[in-house]
């Protein structure tokens, strides 16, 4: 039998739900305080080694791919549903799969923990990472709107691909894979257009210790109104909103995800 996850969903207030599901926050902060200390590391060496361009790109993009699903399938990433992405958890929180208080709670900690790992990479690589600029995430040279544009569209797609997958019993299990491959192929394709972030958190994260605050309304408002739209626009059943959910870890969110298992 396949393990399907253990639903535990709770309708609680923020005491109930922080002292129940702590351990899911502390997980999404620390998913992408991780994700961000590679970002930080893939930048220096890089940067250290004299790889510009499109290549910077390839190696960047196969690297920050392979972390996510190195992330997602992980253990901890199994328990929370690696989500790493305040405009992810939003879009979830509005097809009903979020309890109000844990979308609450996801974010600041995604907020938190990103930030928390660009600082602990200033600690760990120096000034090396000053150099890179704390890896941040700014428009390219063809303006704002471009920029605005790209997110919008990458985010849209990110989440429109990730919804299908997720919830078809043929594909679910290869959902994180399909989310890495995707981020890799937006670093090397629309990195130049906005910096590739579809993330406000991650972009808050390097912005607060670089003090590069350029542009940064488009990576705060893009990708939550991208992904809400994704999911608004979905047809489909939404049977849970884990990235990896073939696994035995607990599920706190409105889970079903036993009944895609019995689809056929």
């Amino acid at each position: 039998m396949q393990a399907t996850g253990i639903a535990i969903e709770r309708h609680s207030g923020a005491a109930e739900a922080l002292r129940t599901h702590w351990p899911e926050y502390l997980i999404e902060a620390a998913a992408l305080g991780t994700f961000m200390v590679s970002a930080c590391t893939v930048g220096v060496v890089l940067h250290g080694a004299g790889v510009g361009g499109w290549m910077a790109r390839v190696l960047g993009g196969i690297a920050m791919g392979l972390t996510a699903v190195t992330i997602i399938c992980s253990r901890w990433g199994q328990r929370s549903g690696a989500h790493m992405n305040p405009a992810v958890t939003l879009a979830f929180t509005t097809l009903g799969k979020i309890a109000p208080w844990d979308a609450v709670f996801y974010v600041a900690a995604q907020f938190a923990g990103g930030t928390a790992g660009v600082v602990l990479s200033r600690l760990l690589l120096g000034k090396a990472v000053e150099d890179v600029n704390y890896v941040v995430t700014i428009p390219g040279p063809q303006g704002p709107w471009i920029a605005l544009a790209a997110e919008f569209g990458i985010s849209l797609l990110l989440l429109s691909t990730v919804l299908r997958v997720s919830n078809s019993r043929r594909w679910t299990r290869f959902t994180p894979w399909v989310a890495g491959c995707l981020v890799a192929t937006f670093i090397l394709f629309e990195s130049p257009l906005s910096g590739m972030s579809m993330n406000p958190a991650r972009t808050f994260a390097s912005a607060f210790p670089s003090g590069v605050w350029t542009s940064f309304w488009i990576y705060l408002c893009a990708p939550p109104i991208a992904m809400i739209l994704a999911a608004q626009l979905y047809r489909g059943r939404v049977f849970c909103v884990k990235y990896h959910h073939h696994n035995g870890q607990r599920c706190i969110f409105r889970c079903n995800y036993g009944a895609l298992q019995n689809e056929q």
